[in-house]
């Protein structure tokens, strides 16, 4: 089975997006921050990471930059998640080593066409 980690600062997108992610087949780890899903990372690496930008402690941009610096970093598939909308944002994310880039609000079938595309659904 597939793992993907859920990295938002807000536990209802967490919610959501880890029901989207186990209808699709997923096992599912949720972190609050950057901190706490490079810890995750450093223990179990994920098939798949759902990328919140804003958050403290760490935010998505450093998360990503630090992650692809790991050994074994570049393999996860990234897939922001965020309100951010100018493409200046957009092109710095995928810059930092994100794979895709969705906005919020999202629904299943916009995470699943997006994981699909990264060759992540069977």
């Amino acid at each position: 089975m597939k793992t993907c980690l859920v990295v938002d600062d807000s536990r209802v997108i967490r919610k959501v997006s880890r029901r989207i992610l186990e209808d699709l087949g997923f096992e599912v780890a949720e972190a609050a921050d950057g901190v706490e899903a490079m810890a995750w990372c450093t223990a179990v690496m994920p098939d798949a990471i759902l990328l919140d930008w804003r958050m403290p402690a760490m935010d998505g941009l450093e998360f990503v930059k630090k992650l692809r610096a790991e050994p074994g970093g570049d393999r996860p598939k990234v897939l922001f998640c965020s309100v951010e909308n100018e493409i200046e944002s957009i092109r710095d994310a995928l810059d930092a080593g994100a794979d895709e880039y969705i906005m919020k609000p999202f629904d299943g079938g916009i995470v699943a066409g997006k994981l699909d595309y990264l060759g992540l659904l069977a």
